[in-house]
């Protein structure tokens, strides 16, 4: 299956350190060799980048690797593929405009007759179920409200989605709309907070370590969630199955 990596931060911070992690997954130490992209938001626009190349050998990785842009939310995907043939428009992470908004999506798991679900407004572009489930997720959002809700709010009604979804098959998600990072836990997903006093990490699929006490100020904080850990000797909080949190500024909300 695929493996998903985001960030939430209560300030705007470079995923080089992660990424150079999640990268050499997809296709080097994992199996995850039929594409791979990743979103940054800056306010309310957002860069992404998409490679149905592998990630491990992709000259696009390598760039975002060495190149520090900095966000907020973070949102990446190395895919192995199980529906959907390799090809750009099938990889993840997809994205949505909604109430004035760029939402992102990523997806990691199989849902059966997921397609059968009917759609609207949104349609998609690719032949994943992960893009038709994405679909009639901001298809139900957009029935229900004609302007965004309190993140509390909607974080109820993305997990009353969520588990719906789960209904039928694998549904580790990865949802954002730049404020909140919207996560759902079906098999496999951890996550880390970093505050001070920050320390060292070390990653575990490449020999890098970085001292974040050089890398940041006192005041911040910043959550990274992945299907597996990533680094060594980090108090990574594995998700029990069925599981749902929000993440605002590095913070989980609930």
């Amino acid at each position: 299956m695929c493996e998903l990596l985001g960030m939430s931060a209560n300030t705007p911070t470079d995923i080089c350190f992660s990424f150079a992690g999640l990268m050499r997954r997809g296709g080097q130490t994992g199996p995850h060799s039929d594409g791979w992209g990743i979103a940054f938001y800056d306010g309310k626009g957002c860069r992404s980048f998409h490679d149905p190349a592998p990630s491990s050998r992709s000259e696009i990785a390598r760039f975002v690797r060495s190149y520090s842009i900095k966000s907020r939310s973070v949102i990446c995907h190395i895919r192995r593929a199980n529906r959907g043939r390799i090809a750009l428009e099938n990889t993840h992470p997809f994205i949505r405009e909604l109430w004035g908004r760029l939402w992102v999506f990523a997806h990691n798991g199989q849902l059966k007759g997921v397609k059968r679900l009917p759609l609207g407004f949104y349609r998609p572009v690719g032949t994943t179920d992960s893009e038709h489930a994405f679909c009639w997720m901001l298809e139900q959002l957009r029935r229900r409200w004609d302007r965004p809700p309190p993140v509390k709010t909607l974080a109820a009604e993305i997990r009353r989605l969520a588990q719906e979804l789960n209904r039928l098959g694998v549904f580790n998600m990865l949802l954002s709309e730049g404020r909140a990072l919207f996560c759902f836990c079906s098999t496999e997903l951890a996550w880390l907070t970093r505050r001070a006093p920050f320390g060292p990490a070390t990653l575990i699929d490449e020999d890098l370590t970085v001292d974040f006490s050089r890398e940041t100020t006192p005041d911040d904080v910043v959550t990274v969630i992945a299907t597996r850990p990533l680094t060594v000797g980090e108090p990574w909080r594995v998700m029990e199955r069925g599981t749902f949190v929000a993440f605002r500024d590095g913070e989980p909300s609930g």
